[in-house]
């Protein structure tokens, strides 16, 4: 293993910034789960990276307000696997493609005007609407 989880090719986080605790894991697995701390907790604080500019920084920051906690850490937790080193790989790839995601800036829409036919074929059915309604009316006197 390296000494960085890689997120994107300008970013990169230090394993030196992540906290992994380790915990017991709860479900099935008899009495390995019982005995063994498999489930891993990676804590990384977006606040105090180094590895972010101001701007990423803030992206993430508005991108993860519901999960940061008071301090402006993320919490990744796996605890699918038999395997503490497991858990921790998933973890980490958990946690990269969640900065990944939060760092890709959207894509600006190009504002399109509607086709001439599109627009043809939207009046066409709001006159075909209107005369059904105005044939379920009472019929004319003469």
């Amino acid at each position: 293993m390296s000494g960085v989880v890689k997120v994107t090719a300008a970013v990169a986080i230090p394993r030196s910034e992540i906290v992994v605790r380790a915990s017991r894991s709860g479900g099935a697995g008899g009495q390995h789960v019982n005995t063994s701390n498999t489930r891993v907790e990676l804590v990384w604080s977006v606040r105090d990276t180094h590895v972010l500019t101001d701007e990423e920084r803030a992206r993430l920051a508005a991108k993860f307000a519901s999960r940061m906690d008071g301090q402006g850490r993320i919490r990744v937790v796996s605890s699918s696997r038999r395997s503490q080193l497991q858990n921790r790989e998933a973890a980490e790839r958990r946690l990269a493609e969640l900065v990944r995601r939060a760092l890709a800036v959207p894509r600006r829409r190009v504002a399109t005007s509607p086709s001439r036919g599109s627009v043809e074929r939207r009046l066409q059915a709001k006159h075909r609407r209107a005369e059904t309604k105005r044939r379920r009316g009472a019929p004319a006197e003469e």
